[in-house]
């Protein structure tokens, strides 16, 4: 008998739960990219029944009898670390009951599909009835949560995304954004504000979008044979490590948007595509947590997409697609990329107006979970945070304002300050890699980003979530989470 026989039975228990993930991706992957719009109820109660047979197997007592007996077996360091995250992944699951399990992915699945008509429609009257059910059901799971592990509401569910983040430690850095970046935003303004930037003419047409996206992602290592590249109504990246699938949104008058939204994709599939496969279908193998994810992809997107070693590799693809019009001279190109404009949507904004729709999200979000507004109080204070922050009105703008983003549709409540988290990370993690290796940027100025990928597939890549958050980045820089670093990189690039 294997003498780590309970162990070793959690891990084939854990396998097929990867399995029934995998199925679970795609079919999500499917719904938002390529499934037509009359099979959104079908596949949601499908997602939903797929979700309740893992709750299940999950939950099972005899999941917790072999964890608790394993705890005692001769387990390797590598084995405990699994082994942890089993425990945590077995906690958080059995602390709800199933109905609330399938509800919410119902409520979820229509919240979601009307969204994606709602928002075009600038409909909030229609959507917020639907966001009423989501916001009951995310509430009682976090009442449960919270119940169990003493804390906020708020703060249990945050701890899905970002184990052991609070928002005591996100008010704290948070405060010390808000101590600087306001000051920083309207000086880096002021000062662009003198500089005459050429803005491109379009239009460009989706095909040559998609295919400049294409020549990005191969610039950056995407495996091809691993993933690949559609369009839904807000980008992401889903799938599994071998079946990475990202998807951007194509504005023809737009040429930034949908580029910078793939390179921003690629970061996230790139960290997915170089976790480790020695570890089969176990969560050790799994992304360390969504701040970790965000990192990666605001590396990508920001430290080295928005850098002028990057856009110079870029702008050949470019001016054959798009003719090489005035805009695309090498200097012109990189100050227009690199435009700070206060702006209505998230996901377009530059890394320094960024924060602020991060902010101004979180704080909505943790007050709407902990019962002190209601989704009827969502337009009015985002209007308000927005010309607190970026001088900008969103009143009766629902589609470029409260509806924008897809996270709240389905629940996804404590996502939200994984951005901002990730920002500052990226940024510390750029700094250390540029230490470690001396030659780094002669290296990128030269179209030679092998080193970098090669120090992030080193320090962060490799480990899956073998290591707590803090544990991985003072292992990869030799601190632990320093927002300083964030703003000297703010400041060194737009000042």
């Amino acid at each position: 008998m294997n003498k780590n026989a309970c162990y070793h039975e959690l891990t084939l228990t854990f396998q097929r739960l990867s399995r029934f993930s995998h199925l679970s991706a795609i079919a999500s992957w499917d719904m938002f990219a390529m499934m037509p719009s009359g099979g959104s109820a079908a596949r949601g109660e499908a997602l939903a029944e797929l979700g309740l047979l893992q709750h299940q197997i999950l939950t099972d007592k005899k999941i917790g009898e072999r964890l608790l007996a394993a705890s005692q077996e001769d387990l390797t360091d590598d084995e405990r670390a699994n082994l942890r995250e089993m425990s945590r992944a077995h906690k958080q699951a059995a602390l709800l009951p199933e109905s609330l399990v399938e509800a919410k992915a119902l409520a979820g699945s229509r919240c979601e599909h009307a969204w994606r008509t709602q928002r075009k429609n600038n409909d909030w009257q229609g959507f917020a009835p639907n966001l009423k059910e989501v916001v009951r059901l995310s509430r009682e799971e976090a009442r449960l949560r919270a119940e169990a592990r003493g804390g906020s509401r708020y703060d249990a569910l945050l701890d899905i995304f970002e184990p052991g983040m609070t928002s005591k430690r996100l008010d704290t850095l948070f405060a010390d954004l808000k101590s600087w970046l306001p000051e920083l935003l309207a000086t880096v303004v002021d000062k662009q504000a003198s500089q005459r930037v050429a803005t491109p003419q379009g239009p460009f047409p989706t095909e040559s979008q998609r295919q400049v996206g294409l020549e990005a992602m191969k610039m950056l290592g995407f495996d091809f044979d691993g993933g690949r590249l559609d369009v839904s109504a807000h980008p992401f990246c889903g799938g599994v490590p071998e079946d990475v699938r990202i998807t951007t949104r194509y504005d023809e008058n737009d040429l930034l948007s949908a580029l910078f939204g793939v390179i921003h994709e690629t970061g996230h599939a790139r960290y997915e595509q170089n976790l480790p496969r020695h570890w089969p279908g176990q969560p050790i193998a799994l992304a360390r947590s969504t701040a970790i994810h965000e990192s990666q992809s605001l590396f990508f997107e920001m430290q080295l997409g928005r850098s002028p070693a990057f856009l110079q590799r870029i702008l050949p693809t470019l001016r054959q697609h798009f003719g090489d019009q005035p805009a695309f001279s090498e200097e012109n190109f990189i100050a227009w990329s690199q435009r700070v404009a206060p702006g209505y949507i998230r996901v377009d904004a530059d890394e320094v107006s960024y924060p602020a729709h991060v902010i101004l999200r979180y704080d909505i979000e943790r007050a709407l979970i902990d019962g002190d507004i209601d989704v009827d109080d969502i337009p009015a204070l985002w209007d308000e945070k927005m010309q607190h922050w970026l001088g900008l009105s969103t009143a009766g703008n629902y589609r470029n304002g409260c509806m924008q983003d897809i996270h709240w549709t389905d629940g996804g409540f404590g996502y939200f300050p994984s951005y901002t988290l990730g920002a500052m990370y990226a940024a510390q993690l750029f700094q250390a890699a540029r230490k470690a290796l001396p030659t780094l940027d002669s290296a990128l100025a030269n179209g030679d980003f092998s080193p970098l990928f090669g120090w992030l597939q080193q320090n962060i890549w490799q480990h899956g979530s073998r290591y707590s958050t803090s544990e991985l980045i003072i292992n990869a820089t030799g601190e632990d989470l320093n927002s300083q670093h964030f703003r000297q990189h703010l400041t060194s690039r737009y000042l």
